[in-house]
């Protein structure tokens, strides 16, 4: 039976009542919970509750679960799709918190009052989400701002719901089957390291600025720019940008900007992130992307960033060009580079399934595969086949999920497979040139520096090897005539080598020994020693571009 820790009491019961309502009591069982919480499953037996009450539900329990119920929209190996569809528009906002507790945390964290700070200060707040709230504000130089200041004691909130649901997860990974297949503590993990990065927003300041070089090229693209000097782990000042959600703007508004022009900068400007730079906004949804009063787009809410790997958008890059162009069974291979295989790891069925995915969506519209769904798709075909892909995965899934709702609603006839293919060869090239910055450059003069200075040792130690007859070369199909006439070639052009490196060695000491025969002005037998090396060496070199092009011959006649 589990251990229970008597300060999370409370949220072990709300977590067992969850699984009981939505029909895994099993797991409460399995889990000891149902000996240790008194819980009333009689009033759970009616029908099965509707996909919208559990988004309902978690919106009671709090931010944590918020939070946790927003990764369980991307899980489409975990949940059926009504219910990935109402938690992926669970709204993460509740009632604000007092002016009285603003005056308190903004103070505190600037060391002066709110109104030596600030010419102006909105006690009324924009929004109010779980993890903070937004007010308007100016600076004392007339700049617009918004403030973003954190809920009070929301930290020590999170941080003891964690440990809760961390405690559970870990043991229903270690006695139950479901556990070990989705391995519910990693997925814990994930949810630790980017609600601890979504409340330090020093971490979301660094965001916006790195996020505004990365986009610099897309015109029509902006980031919100921080206040560094009014900015910390609790509190963060930014430029206001004027503009309403994509989602709350109007069709005649839509009618009058350049939908489709905005929709392919959108994407593209992902793609980059996506692909380019292995740094993207893991948290795209409509609600993070403003339609500015200037018709340009404006991306909030940078505190949920996802990094990939070189090795990894490469192989991404691969996968959305097999999804994009209908080819299952590469998207299904560049999948399994991607992750990591359990012991019980179904290849065949995994590809076989991956394929059908893939040439399902390709024959319903090629031009309007889901690249986000279908990745989403294949993590739930992965959990069932004993395979595991990267967390990042999941995230670039619902990123372009999000994504894709969000340019629609700017073009409803955009086609971001088109968009896929025609830069993939940009994509590409980028990646090129990225792979040739100074300090991959370097990477590699040290590498060979390091293989100049090895290769001594090693051809010494081949040598030593050769003479102590310690020399052993493993042959799948052996041919012995070809096998010894190649050793023997092979012994021959080295005690060549070694009387050649002799004689050069010789005619070096001999330059030191005077005497009296001497050709062009040098000790005589030293230069004799050195022109019969010389020739030698010549010779066996013309020997070897010899054999080498009878070789190549004889291969291509065969």
């Amino acid at each position: 039976m589990v251990s229970l820790k008597t300060k999370h009491l409370k949220r072990y019961k709300d977590v067992a009542m969850l699984l009981v309502k939505y029909g895994r009591s099993d797991l409460v069982k399995q889990a000891g919970l149902d000996d240790s919480i008194e819980l009333d499953e009689t009033k759970f037996e009616t029908a099965m509750p509707k996909a919208e009450e559990l988004a309902a539900d978690l919106e009671k329990l709090g931010p944590t679960f918020i939070k946790l119920g927003q990764l369980l929209s991307t899980r489409a190996d975990l949940l059926p799709a009504p219910y990935l569809e109402a938690l992926s528009r669970l709204q993460d906002q509740i009632a604000p918190f007092t002016y009285e507790e603003v005056d308190r945390i903004v103070s505190g964290e600037l060391g002066v009052r709110i109104s030596k700070a600030f010419a102006e200060f909105d006690p009324q707040p924009l929004a109010a989400a779980s993890l903070a709230q937004v007010h308007r504000a100016h600076m004392r130089d007339g700049r617009a701002v918004v403030v973003k200041v954190q809920r009070p004691d929301i930290r020590k909130q999170i941080v003891e719901d964690l440990e809760a649901l961390e405690e559970l997860a870990q043991f229903i990974d270690a006695h139950t089957e479901l556990g070990k297949r989705y391995e519910f503590g990693n997925m814990l993990l994930g949810l630790r390291k980017s609600l601890l990065q979504e409340l330090d927003f020093k971490t979301e300041a660094n965001n916006l600025v790195m996020f505004a070089e990365n986009v610099r090229e897309f015109e029509r693209i902006i980031v919100p720019e921080p206040v560094l000097d009014y900015t910390t782990s609790r509190l963060l000042t930014m430029e206001y940008i004027p503009g309403k959600k994509i989602t709350d703007v109007s069709p005649l508004r839509l009618m009058e900007i350049d939908g489709p022009g905005l929709a392919d900068e959108l994407f593209r400007a992902y793609m980059k992130q996506i692909l380019v730079d292995g740094v993207f906004h893991a948290d795209p949804h409509p609600g993070n992307v403003f339609l500015t009063d200037d018709k340009r787009i404006a991306l909030l809410d940078l505190g949920m960033v996802a990094r990939l790997m070189t090795s990894f958008h490469d192989n991404l890059l691969r996968l959305l060009l097999s999804i994009s162009e209908g080819r299952g069974e590469d998207a299904a291979e560049t999948a399994i580079k991607m992750g990591e295989a359990k012991p019980g790891f179904n290849r065949a069925e995994f590809v076989r399934r991956v394929a059908d995915l893939v040439a399902d969506n390709a024959d319903s519209n090629l031009s309007r595969i889901d690249a986000g769904q279908v990745g989403l798709e294949i993590t739930k075909i992965a959990a069932d086949c004993w395979f595991r892909l990267p967390s990042e995965f999941t995230l670039m899934a619902k990123a372009l999920l999000n994504l894709d709702r969000s340019v629609y609603t700017l073009d409803p006839d955009f086609n971001p497979n088109a968009v896929i293919r025609q830069r993939a060869t940009e994509i590409l090239q980028r990646n090129v040139l990225k792979s040739l910055a100074p300090g991959n450059l370097l990477s590699g003069a040290v590498e060979v520096k390091e293989f100049v200075e090895r290769l001594p040792t090693r051809v010494n130690r081949i040598l030593d090897a050769v003479g102590n007859n310690e020399l052993k070369i493993k042959i799948d199909t052996i041919d012995e005539k070809v096998v010894l006439e190649g050793l023997q070639k092979v012994a021959n052009r080295i005690s060549l080598g070694l009387v050649l490196a002799a004689l050069i060695v010789g005619a070096a000491m001999l330059m030191r020994v005077e005497t009296s025969f001497r050709i062009l002005d040098y000790p005589g037998f030293s230069m004799i020693f050195f022109l019969i090396a010389a020739i030698a060496g010549i010779a066996l070199a013309v020997s070897i571009v010899m054999n080498d092009v009878k070789a190549r011959k004889r291969s291509r006649d065969q």
